[in-house]
C-alpha cells in the first residue's frame, strides 16, 4: 500500500484513525533518535529518513536523482513496518537488533532482510526502533553504504 501523500504529515493524517496514534508514537522516536545529517521526506509512497544531496551528492545509485535512503516507516495492510537498510549491510547491527529484541520483547521478531514488521501494536518496542535509529550516523552509513551496497 503505497500512498501519494507529498509529506510526512500528510501521509499521518491519512492514516486510519485506529493506526494514527501508535504510528505517529513510532515516527517520534524515530526522529528524536535520528542522527544529525539524516532527513524525514517522503519516498517509495512511504516516510523516508535519507541523506540528502547536500550531504551526499552522490545521491542513490539506482537512482542517483534520490537522496541516500536510510531508513523508511510505512503503514501496510497488515502490519507497521520499520525498514533499516543499515541492518541489511552491517551483519553485527543485525546481530545487535535481534539479540536486544529478543531480549526486550515478549513477541517472535516478523522481520524480512531490512523490513521489521508489526502486526500487533502493543507489542512495538519503540525505545528499541529509537536506538537502533541513532547507531549508525550519517557519516558512517555512507561509509558503509559505500563499501557493501553501491558495487
Amino acid at each position: 500500500m503505497t500512498s501519494k501523500a507529498t509529506t510526512p504529515q500528510q501521509y499521518v493524517d491519512e492514516l486510519p484513525v485506529e493506526r494514527k496514534e501508535v504510528f505517529e508514537k513510532l515516527r517520534q522516536s524515530i526522529l528524536k533518535n535520528l542522527p544529525k545529517g539524516f532527513q524525514e521526506c517522503m519516498g517509495y509512497g512511504m516516510i523516508g529518513y535519507t541523506i540528502p544531496h547536500s550531504v551526499y551528492p552522490a545521491g542513490y545509485h539506482c537512482d542517483p536523482s534520490l537522496p541516500l535512503p536510510y531508513a523508511g516507516l510505512a503503514s501496510q495492510k497488515n502490519s507497521i513496518n520499520y525498514y533499516n537498510m543499515a541492518m541489511y549491510a552491517n551483519a553485527e547491527l543485525m546481530q545487535w537488533f535481534k539479540d536486544e529484541y529478543a531480549k526486550q520483547c515478549k513477541t517472535k521478531l516478523d522481520m524480512g532482510k531490512s523490513c521489521i514488521r508489526f502486526k500487533k501494536f502493543d507489542d512495538i518496542p519503540f525505545k528499541l526502533i529509537g536506538d537502533l535509529t541513532k547507531k549508525i550516523n550519517a557519516k558512517s552509513w555512507i561509509q558503509l553504504y559505500e563499501t557493501t551496497l553501491k558495487r
